[in-house]
């Protein structure tokens, strides 16, 4: 069997964009001629790969991180070099897309060109095997899969307190809220973050997880006394407070708190995520699977944490992360996003795939049976897209 078609599809969201409630701190937010911090982290495009064998057998590959960048890596550097491989061989296949990268890759959009082709080779290989990626990877280790909501963006209060509410009476064992208001906003902005914190604790109870992310928009001193400020809500988890190249800093601030610390959504490969145990930096990893070397570099990740007793959570609810949860003992739950309007682009994929996993009473479930990753491409309902191949 060998690689006969590498297709690199960029959708491009032309249709409607919500965007009154996504208000919350960024690694943009100190940047004072900034007039909108959000506007370097919403993404309205996402890029789908098919790789094609010479038997028929197409597997499915996606990246939302730079998309139209992405598409250019894997047009221009990866598919002549996949080209009459066989696709089954997805460790060699990373450590030749890895090594022939590395002057130029090593972290952000190389990696996440690399991270598509594999899940789409990992998708062939469950179909040619027959079996879900789980099972390729390990097996069920849980009947099903423990999800927490993940879109309090809004600061208005009301309207926080309102939607924790209904998510914990659809059954979600916990939810994350996002800091709505940033760094420049000094300490007034520091105790109406802390003041969201209280709502959603006070709205769903001390039996249901409440987690907060800060997206990059903070620094240490600001971390410290936040997280000081924290402690009466009993937070499950604290996430991306600084900036992800501050590893030296996380550390710091995992020695300061008893909050749990999470991150690694922005981080890469086995080697991001040593460096990360070897300076006891967090307590959660969160990497996205098609950001951080596909399912090959993510069972490795999870191996590595499992024996340093650290949590995995992956970033983005989708179907190749909940792959990786299903298949590994080092992740407790994953994060999921409900279909809704387009806000960030954390929805997009709901309207490029069809056989994403729905939350019941706050679980998804993954068949025994449906071979690969278990997605296929929507055909209709596409009218708001521009498509590009």
């Amino acid at each position: 069997m060998k690689i006969k078609r590498v297709t690199a599809k960029l959708y491009k969201w032309t249709g409607p964009v919500l965007t009154t409630n996504t208000v919350f701190a960024t690694p943009l937010s100190p940047i004072h001629s900034q007039t909108d911090s959000q506007a370097a982290f919403r993404f309205f495009s996402w890029l789908v790969v098919e790789v094609e064998t010479d038997e028929g057998h197409i597997g499915y590959g996606n990246a939302g991180l730079s998309p139209d960048v992405t598409k250019a890596v894997i047009d221009s550097k990866l598919t002549p070099i996949l080209l009459g491989e066989n696709p089954l061989n997805t460790e060699y296949l990373f450590e030749k897309m890895y090594r022939s990268t590395v002057a130029f890759g090593r972290k952000g959009t190389v990696i996440a060109a690399i991270s598509a082709i594999d899940i789409a080779l990992w998708d062939i290989k469950g179909k040619v095997m027959n079996q879900p990626v789980f099972m390729l990877m390990g097996g069920r280790t849980t009947p099903d899969i423990e999800t927490y909501y993940s879109r309090l963006y809004t600061r208005d209060l009301d309207s926080l307190q309102a939607e924790a509410v209904h998510y914990k009476e659809q059954g979600f064992s916990g939810m994350k809220l996002r800091c709505g208001y940033p760094l420049t906003e000094g300490v007034a902005g520091m105790r109406k973050n802390v003041e969201m914190a209280k709502v959603v604790r006070e709205a769903v109870g001390d039996d249901i997880n409440v987690m907060l992310e800060g997206y990059m928009g903070f620094n240490l001193a600001y971390a410290k006394q936040f997280l000081k400020a924290l402690e009466p809500y009993n937070l499950r988890w604290a996430e991306e407070l600084l900036l992800p190249d501050e590893i030296h800093n996380f550390a710091k601030l995992r020695q300061y708190t008893d909050i749990p610390l999470s991150g690694g959504e922005h981080e890469y490969t086995r080697y991001g995520f040593h460096d990360l145990l070897q300076t006891g930096a967090l307590d959660i990893f969160q990497f996205d699977t098609n950001r951080v070397g596909g399912f090959t570099e993510a069972q490795k990740i999870c191996n590595m944490a499992l024996a340093h007793g650290i949590e995995v959570i992956p970033h983005g609810g989708q179907m190749h992360n909940l792959h990786v949860v299903l298949s590994s003992f080092a992740s407790p739950m994953a994060e999921y996003f409900p279909q809704t309007e387009i806000e960030v682009g954390n929805e997009m994929f709901w309207y490029i795939f069809d056989g994403e996993a729905i939350a019941e009473n706050g679980r998804v479930q993954l068949s025994d049976t449906l071979p690969g990753v278990g997605l296929t491409l929507k055909t209709e309902g596409l009218e708001h897209f521009i498509i590009t191949e």
